[in-house]
Formats: structure tokens, C-alpha cells, sequence
């Protein structure tokens, strides 16, 4: 990151990507102009994906970053595309009881094969662009 006032230039690499963002537009043509002028680079225009994380941008210009397709395809693998859903995963006035535990042996042993570990790798990835994901 480049800060000169109130004017700015980001640049994220990611293996042989780069992506600019500016205050300006004429910033992020300098920039792309010293890159060319400099290495051997092909301009693919704006962005819409970047490692698996669609960018998007509104009607102000803010961008935004949206990871919807991964969270599916997470749930989809977990076999949890049905799961309701909520605003909060929990809410004031839930409530948690033994009776939601595993009552038996067999019961036990099933629960031994949901793989917990990799359900929380999962959303702690997709939860860098979607912290509300914390509280799943």
C-alpha cells in the first residue's frame, strides 16, 4: 500500500495475480503503466474473482468481497445445504440440553464420524471476508 495525502494505491499479489485498487483512477493507470513498462504483465481488466472470492462493487463504487459459492460448496460437503438458517446462529432464549447429546452407544459412535475439525477449518476460512461466521 501506497498512501500520498489523502490518495492511495493497494496492490495485492497472490502467486502470478495482482490486484490494484486506488483512490483514483489515474493512479491505477500509472501503476499498471510501470508494471508494463517493467515486466512482461497482461491486463485482464477488473476483477469479478480472485481466489474463489467474488468481488463486487455498488452503486457508490465500494467494493465488496463475497465467499457465498464457497460457503455452499462447504455446506454441500458437510451435507448441510438444508441447515436452517438465521440472521445469529444462536439467539437469546435458546436453549441447550442434555437431551441434544448422544443418549447411547450407537448414537456416540456416529457422532465419532462428523469430522468437527474440518466443519471449523472451514468456516474460519470463509469467515475472513464474513466474521459473522464466528458465531456459527
Amino acid at each position: 500500500m501506497k498512501v500520498s495525502g489523502s490518495r492511495f494505491v493497494i496492490l495485492v499479489l497472490y502467486v502470478d495475480d495482482i490486484l490494484l485498487a486506488a483512490s483514483n483512477v489515474a493512479m491505477v493507470h500509472d501503476v499498471k503503466k510501470y508494471f508494463s513498462n517493467n515486466f512482461e504483465m497482461k491486463d485482464m481488466s477488473e476483477a469479478s474473482y480472485v481466489i474463489g472470492i467474488k468481488i463486487f462493487r455498488d452503486r457508490q463504487g465500494v467494493l465488496g468481497l463475497s465467499q457465498k459459492g464457497y460457503i455452499n460448496k462447504v455446506l454441500e460437503r458437510f451435507r448441510m445445504e438444508k441447515c436452517s438458517t438465521r440472521i445469529l446462529p444462536i439467539q437469546k432464549g435458546d436453549k441447550f440440553s442434555q437431551m441434544q447429546c448422544p443418549r447411547n452407544d450407537l448414537e456416540r459412535k456416529e457422532m465419532k464420524f462428523i469430522p468437527y475439525a474440518s466443519v471449523v477449518g472451514s468456516l474460519m476460512y470463509a469467515q475472513t471476508s464474513q466474521p459473522i461466521l464466528a458465531l456459527s
